[in-house]
């Protein structure tokens, strides 16, 4: 009788355990995000990771900071907002260690106005907006080189405005926090913003962008971790599904161009 009473409470335990005790946390996946479009993507996700088993949470970001630092203290799993140049800059000054475990697309910049319609009307002495960080203005600069804006001394390496060589419109820049530029198209004559704000702030990129990166661009948007974490499981099922043709589908149709596909 007593083993039969011990049996059946250790059999309640089991059961209000399953029942009541909290859910595994080793199926959860954080990830940081941009809001346009990495967030969008990473809901269209979220769906086909759940039959997978795995939670994803979004957290969203609306700086170029805090999304590498989370994951380097491990606040969150992984982030997806960044390009390349953009990681192993950070990575270089701060002392961070992240990685690239996947490379899902590409967001070409481009430059935006509210006060000329075509580059040929840029007066000289124009202000121009572009973004502060060091390894976005290597990028901005080659841009304007191609554009025939200004001339750098070559088109190797790092870049910075002491690198400019013509500038035969005597354009004045300012330097500015990214996630800044779109609210700054009153105020200037031109900025070069990424695609993600631009998105956000309702722009176009192939309809009201003066001119823009070609398709080819570089600077592949990826999902980091940190250095040790790339065979987690959970996040080498969510690469699996990041870089699987439904997304590559979704992309193409939601963005229209303005975002390609990089795998």
């Amino acid at each position: 009788m007593k083993r039969w009473i011990a049996a059946g409470l250790v059999a309640l335990v089991a059961a209000f355990g399953v029942g009541c005790g909290k859910k595994d946390e080793s199926a959860v996946l954080t990830v940081g995000a941009s809001p346009i479009p990495h967030e969008e993507i990473l809901k269209f996700v979220q769906p086909e990771l759940e039959k997978q088993g795995v939670e994803l949470k979004i957290q969203a970001f609306q700086d170029y900071v805090l999304p590498n630092k989370s994951v380097e203290e491990g606040q969150i799993d992984a982030n997806f907002f960044q390009h390349i140049p953009w990681m192993e800059a950070t990575n270089k000054e701060k002392g961070y260690h992240l990685v690239k475990v996947a490379g899902v697309h590409i967001e070409p910049m481009g430059a935006y106005s509210n006060k000329i319609k075509n580059i040929s009307e840029l007066k000289n002495g124009a202000t121009v907006a572009l973004p502060n960080a060091t390894s976005e203005i290597t990028r901005v600069l080659l841009l304007l080189d191609q554009n025939n804006l200004i001339k750098l001394d070559n088109r190797q390496g790092d870049k910075t405005l002491k690198n400019i060589k013509e500038n035969p419109k005597n354009l004045q820049f300012k330097l500015l926090e990214a996630a800044t530029l779109p609210r700054m198209l009153d105020q200037v004559d031109f900025a070069v913003i990424n695609t993600n704000y631009a998105l956000q702030a309702k722009l176009n990129p192939l309809k009201d962008a003066l001119f823009i990166e070609g398709k080819d661009s570089p600077y592949v948007n990826v999902l980091a971790v940190k250095k040790g974490n790339e065979n987690d499981p959970r996040v080498q099922k969510l690469v699996k599904v990041l870089t699987s043709q439904k997304v590559k589908d979704f992309i193409l149709k939601k963005y229209n161009g303005s975002v390609v596909p990089a795998f």
